[in-house]
């Protein structure tokens, strides 16, 4: 629930940062230099672009929670018992673990819910760009099924 909190004051903040910005980019479009004007078309593109930018990540992460509690409610969510040595995950125990979800997710690789886990096993193995990759691939898979 804290996540949730602080996901909810970062948006809000990151919104009322945007729309200052574009309050003053249209103060910069009206005025009569064209430098300005070109200024604030930048301005309310950068925005643009950032709220974009938010909205996929909000989408992402309410998606993979949604497949998480699916997973879980079916008792088919990894339990996190990796070995932590100074709290950190021990690396050869997630690989070890990540092999099993590997070789899951090639016996099965239509299945959206090897696909999540073998992004856990990413997460877990330090590889944060495969593990979103892997559950995008779950998301995807899910919502085509």
């Amino acid at each position: 629930m804290k996540n949730k909190i602080a996901v909810a004051l970062l948006t809000a903040l990151t919104l009322l940062f945007a729309v200052l910005a574009l309050w003053s980019a249209v103060a910069f479009i009206v005025a009569d230099n064209w430098i300005a004007k070109v200024l604030g078309v930048a301005v309310v593109a950068i925005v643009i672009v950032g709220v974009w930018a938010l909205v996929r990540e909000i989408r992402f992460g309410a998606n993979t929670e949604k497949l998480a509690q699916i997973l879980d409610d079916e008792g088919n969510l990894p339990e996190d018992n990796l070995p932590r040595v100074r709290g950190r995950i021990d690396r050869a125990a997630a690989d070890d673990e990540f092999e099993t979800y590997r070789a899951e997710t090639t016996a099965d690789p239509d299945n959206w819910r090897s696909w999540y886990r073998l992004g856990l096993a990413y997460d877990a193995a330090g590889d944060r760009k495969r593990a979103r990759a892997a559950l995008r691939d779950a998301i995807t898979m899910y919502r085509s099924a």
